[in-house]
């Protein structure tokens, strides 16, 4: 079996995201070759802090085979998860994980919390990084940058 990336329909998340003014994170789970769900970060146009971009692609993604969990499913991100999100790709089962820019500051997989680590963590993903990387920094730079502009 050949490897497909879906990181570049993850990117299109992301920018579609950054259009709207939320931060350039885009999420997509996959099963099979098959796009399950997709999604940007929504924070700021839901006025939930929890909206981000790997939740809402897990949930539109466990709404879509009517299940709880995601065995089986792979999920890509365009940047690190947040402990929070590493959580939620736990208790959801995702058997790898793909992200591409590293986020020291916020991350919860390779920095910070290291959720996937902890003794308490009952499932962790097979864990990838760096799949894209420049293309996600260059996302993000560019939309803090413009912010600060502003």
């Amino acid at each position: 079996m050949t490897f497909r990336s879906y990181m570049e329909t993850a990117l299109e998340e992301a920018c579609a995201a950054a259009v709207r003014g939320e931060v350039p994170v885009g999420a997509v789970v996959v099963q099979g070759g098959r796009v399950l769900a997709r999604a940007g970060n929504r924070t700021r146009e839901l006025n939930d802090p929890t909206a981000h971009a790997e939740v809402l692609a897990i949930r539109a993604a466990c709404a879509a085979l009517g299940q709880e969990r995601l065995p089986g499913c792979d999920l890509y991100v365009t940047l690190e998860p947040c402990p929070m999100c590493a959580a939620a790709i736990s208790f959801a089962r995702i058997g790898r994980l793909y992200y591409g820019a590293a986020d020291p500051k916020s991350g919860g997989v390779s920095h910070g919390a290291r959720v996937f680590e902890h003794p308490q963590c009952h499932h962790a993903p097979e864990v990838y990084d760096g799949i894209a990387a420049e293309a996600a920094e260059r996302l993000l730079k560019a939309f803090f940058a413009g912010r600060r502009e502003v």
